[in-house]
């Protein structure tokens, strides 16, 4: 990891932890809070994979995936920018669908890298952990509960603004070729 990422992932973490701490001050307009930090990160991720794909991933083999994905993100955003108005389904879904998927694909990788010898704990525990906050998303529903709404997500950036930190100060490996 190069000091440019180190620091992007320090600031990344640093401003997750200010919103959490932001949406758990005021959770009465935590809602509208949530909706628009969801639509700056789709809009910022949809913009960031089209610039990655008109800079280098045209000239790469599956390339035109980054196109795809990014235009899907940012047509997300924006889809999800003209819905502020009702937001508590929108916001759930959001934490439905990406925690869930998340978890899997992090439990996946988790049991691949135990079966090769790799280290796999880590792994594991973050895919539980979105999958136990998928679980508790749709128990939110069920209750219809728009402040429990807010804190669940102001506990969901709390993780990842520690985990951004975290992978930010751990050391990585550099591999030599001889």
């Amino acid at each position: 990891m190069t000091k440019i990422q180190r620091v992007e992932k320090i600031v990344g973490g640093l401003l997750m932890l200010a919103c959490s701490l932001l949406l758990l001050l005021y959770p009465e307009t935590g809602l509208y809070i949530v909706a628009l930090i969801l639509c700056a990160s789709l809009l910022v991720s949809g913009i960031r994979n089209l610039i990655f794909y008109f800079t280098m991933a045209r000239h790469m083999v599956g390339g035109k995936s980054m196109l795809y994905r990014g235009i899907i993100v940012l047509d997300l955003g924006i889809f999800t920018l003209s819905m502020v108005d009702d937001v508590n389904l929108y916001i759930m879904l959001y934490l439905l669908i990406i925690h869930a998927f998340s978890g899997v694909m992090d439990i996946m990788r988790a049991l691949e890298a135990r079966r090769y010898g790799g280290s796999w704990r880590r792994s594991l525990l973050n895919g539980v952990v979105n999958l136990a906050i998928a679980v508790l998303s749709v128990v939110v529903v069920f209750l219809h509960s728009a402040d429990d709404l807010v804190f669940l997500y102001a506990v969901c950036l709390l993780y990842s603004g520690f985990v951004q930190l975290a992978s930010a100060f751990r050391k990585t490996a550099i591999v030599y070729i001889q």
